[in-house]
């Protein structure tokens, strides 16, 4: 016993050590392009980051190869000569396919050989210019074959790189990409097992959840990590669909927005996030430096609201929403909370002359995680190699006397249990003989004694109790293999009895849908929605018209108000049929809960009009 707990000890220390050894890989990246000619490669600072990507490589529309431009190839081959002078330890990456045509895109990946060439022309270009990595972005990859084909080429550029690697004996280059904030675009999921298998990361951006423009009508968080009034408007959001999806998060570096968008109020005095707002303002996107810029000039008051983490200002009339210092530090210690590799940087030249926000990431952020309030610790830093050096042993010797309690515990369970069992499965042999086919076709009933029952509903407890009606009350019950039921108590008053009780069990055996509302939406989720709807009804010259009534009819029953469309809402979802709706849980009344599911042959999109307001209470307004 003494020796397995020496090796127990041994294994928690091992991990410590190994722990504190991955944090030093720790990614600290920032995107550069090439494109912001104001600002030089050499006015990057890039002793504040571990790895800078320079883009954008084109690629040709004919050979599938790299093409730069004259300018271009002056440019990506001083980079990471410039970047090193600075921080010799940096590495560089070169970023490909952003600037290139979707259609290009699409049909590089389409086949093995434009891949190829695709492929050794991108690793010839990264040695010759001296990168240490590459990096693919495509931003709308959007058939189901476009996905496949992304599939392939990661396989296929991995597989490239280690043979280049081995036969050059040169270290091999580093593999990531760009993806949206959730693992799929429009209705196609990414390959997600192909990146967490052939990437070394992915960069996961954000969302641009609520952008302002001449419509919108309040203020909003467009790069919010949380959002109390959205189910899915946030980066939090997105994180843990990948990691749903299957992606380790490992695997995903977070997006840190050097950015803000500006909105113009109809009412300075209402100035928090949802007030009343004309839309956007003059200049809507702005870089961090010129809102900084903007706030030194007019000495603007910051506000960091921690529910949403994100810093917004109102001077008169303009208000701007944008990631400041506190922002920037929340969202690195979510990133380090999360267990993600690291953080990203877009871009580095939008930030301030003297790389506040850079600096700020540098240092790990602080240890305040909104949600939940309790965790803020009055803005005080983490030391957490101390911590640990001190609650660590602590920890280990609670865990080895629990251990060793839970298993004395569990050995007098099974002893006991043993014996308790023997006498039910002799009561149960007596007392629950197989019911006959009551001259129909309806599965096997059995009958149970009432000690039997006694048991499952706790002697017939006022916790078990459910309701009561005109015949008796019924209690919730919980078999030996514990399946839940329902247990009615006749009262002496009843008319019910033996043939009744036989009747309704047959009737709910030949019946798995209980509810109306899991049938259609089981039918709905199946692509077979259709088969809900009464035959007379005409729906000839609008063939989606009936299956979206049904999709919006399940998103009018979630379980939460939240997630329910307003009737404004409803009535524009009506009306504009291109519009792609959000993807409706499995509504409450239903047996069980549901995970994100996607109907068969149906077609959705991150893109949705979401409602600022948390009930379901319409409001009326004037058209």
């Amino acid at each position: 016993m003494v020796s397995k707990i020496i090796i127990i000890i041994i294994i928690i220390f091992q991990n410590f050590i190994f722990s504190s050894t991955k944090a030093e890989t720790w990614i600290r990246a920032a995107y550069y392009w090439h494109e912001q000619k104001e600002f030089p490669i050499s006015n990057i600072n890039s002793s504040l980051f571990t790895h800078l990507i320079c883009g954008f490589a084109n690629i040709d529309p004919t050979s599938y190869e790299l093409s730069f431009s004259q300018s271009d190839r002056k440019h990506f081959s001083t980079f990471t000569e410039t970047v090193k002078k600075k921080n010799p330890s940096v590495t560089t990456l070169l970023s490909v396919g952003k600037n290139a045509y979707d259609s290009t895109l699409s049909s590089m990946v389409s086949n093995s050989s434009s891949r190829t060439s695709f492929i050794d022309s991108s690793i010839e270009e990264a040695r010759h210019y001296g990168f240490q990595g590459l990096d693919f972005w495509w931003d709308f990859p959007t058939t189901s074959e476009d996905m496949d084909n992304i599939d392939l080429l990661f396989k296929q550029w991995r597989q490239a790189i280690t043979v280049e690697a081995t036969n050059s004996t040169k270290t091999k280059l580093i593999l990531t990409a760009m993806v949206n904030y959730f693992p799929k675009v429009g209705p196609q999921n990414y390959p997600v097992d192909s990146i967490q298998k052939y990437l070394d990361w992915v960069h996961v951006r954000h969302g641009a959840y609520f952008l302002p423009n001449y419509w919108t009508n309040f203020t909003a968080t467009p790069t919010a990590l949380y959002n109390p009034n959205s189910t899915v408007n946030s980066t939090d959001y997105g994180i843990r669909l990948w990691i749903d999806a299957g992606l380790s998060p490992k695997k995903m570096v977070l997006t840190l927005p050097y950015y803000g968008y500006a909105w113009t109020l109809k009412n300075p005095n209402e100035n928090g996030i949802g007030a009343p707002a004309n839309g956007q303002a003059q200049a809507s996107g702005l870089t961090y430096k010129e809102i900084k810029n903007y706030i030194d000039l007019h000495k603007a008051k910051v506000t960091f609201d921690a529910t949403y983490v994100v810093n917004y200002l109102t001077m008169g009339t303009s208000w701007i929403a944008f990631d400041d210092v506190e922002a920037i530090q929340s969202k690195v210690s979510y990133a380090k909370e999360k267990g993600l590799l690291g953080y990203y940087v877009w871009q580095v030249s939008y930030d301030d002359n003297n790389w506040e926000l850079s600096k700020t990431a540098a240092q790990g952020g602080h240890a305040i995680i909104f949600p939940p309030p309790e965790d803020n610790r009055n803005g005080q830093k983490k030391q957490p190699y101390r911590l640990l050096v001190i609650v660590l042993p602590i920890i280990a010797a609670v865990i080895l006397l629990l251990g060793f309690v839970i298993y004395i515990y569990y050995r007098w369970m099974r002893k006991n249990k043993s014996k308790v069992q023997e006498s039910r499965n002799q009561v149960n042999i007596a007392t629950a003989a197989a019911a006959g086919d009551f001259s129909g076709n309806a599965p096997t009933l059995a009958l149970y004694s009432l000690a039997y029952i006694e048991e499952a509903t706790n002697r017939f407890s006022r916790e078990n109790k459910l309701g009561e009606g005109g015949y008796g009350p019924v209690y919730k019950g919980v078999l030996q293999d514990g399946q839940e039921v329902a247990v009615k108590k006749l009262s002496k008053t009843s008319t019910q009895g033996f043939e009744d009780g036989k009747r309704v069990s047959i009737l709910y055996g030949e019946n798995d849908h209980l509810s109306l509302l899991e049938y259609a939406y089981e039918l709905w989720k199946d692509g077979k929605g259709m088969e809900f709807m009464d035959p007379s009804l005409d729906d000839t010259y609008s063939p989606c018209r009936l299956i979206r009534c049904l999709h919006i009819a399940l998103l009018c029953v979630q379980e939460m108000p939240i997630d329910r469309p307003s009737m404004l809402e409803v009535s524009w979802m009506l009306r504009n049929e291109a519009t792609n709706l959000l993807i409706p849980k499995k509504p409450d009344l239903s047996k069980q809960t549901d995970h994100e599911v996607v109907p068969k042959e149906s077609s959705t999109s991150n893109s949705e009009i979401r409602s600022d307001i948390d009930t379901t209470v319409s409001d009326l307004e004037a058209r």
